[in-house]
């Protein structure tokens, strides 16, 4: 069947249906970092998206397989942008994702990762994305082969996402209104202590 622009009701459908799954995934993050997992209900993740609440289902199985999908998404998109970058670009791309201008998105993102759901699989993705994440730190700091280092690395992320946690829960100044210059300098000197290999 085609439509009057030419375009098949399928391809049309296929498209309706990433829509709908990526309006699901946004609203999905947003709520889960917001509320937690026990607290954020699929009718409000449904109702934020401007869908249908049977959908959740029908793309994603359940509450805890939306949950999942979400998690899954972070690590790639935290994996896509760390990569190969040096332990000198890291505080600045940190700054960035805490203070630049799609803030919102990456601090809802670094949020999410301290959401527990319970789900056994779920918990499984999300400490392998933390484990990844600073493994990638310590290996931006030739530590990677080094407990201490890969010790260093955890605790350099978790001051990271308290951070994020800070500026997003309470109106600590100047900690609540500091920008991405603000905030990249300091990062600097706390990596370089926590993660510089000694003698450089």
């Amino acid at each position: 069947m085609t439509t009057r622009n030419g375009q098949d009701a399928a391809g049309v459908r296929r498209r309706d249906a990433a829509g709908t799954r990526r309006l699901l995934l946004d609203a999905a993050r947003r709520r889960f970092a917001a509320d937690g997992y026990a607290a954020a209900t699929v009718r409000d993740i449904a109702t934020d998206a401007g869908v249908n609440v049977a959908l959740i289902n029908r793309y994603f199985t359940s509450k805890e397989g939306l949950f999942e999908a979400c998690l899954a998404g972070v690590g790639d998109e935290l994996g896509r942008t760390v990569g190969d970058v040096t332990l000198e670009r890291i505080p600045h791309d940190i700054a960035a994702r805490l203070a630049g201008p799609h803030a919102a998105q990456h601090r809802t993102q670094l949020l999410l990762l301290l959401r527990s759901s319970g789900d056994e699989k779920a918990e499984a993705i999300r400490v392998d994305i933390l484990r990844r994440f600073a493994e990638k730190l310590a290996t931006a700091a030739g530590r990677q082969s080094d407990d201490a280092g890969i010790l260093r690395a955890q605790l350099a992320l978790a001051a990271s996402i308290g951070i994020a946690l800070l500026r997003a829960s309470t109106a600590l100044e100047p900690l609540a209104s500091a920008g991405q210059d603000d905030l990249a300098g300091p990062f600097t000197d706390m990596f370089t202590a926590l993660l510089a290999q000694p003698g450089t």
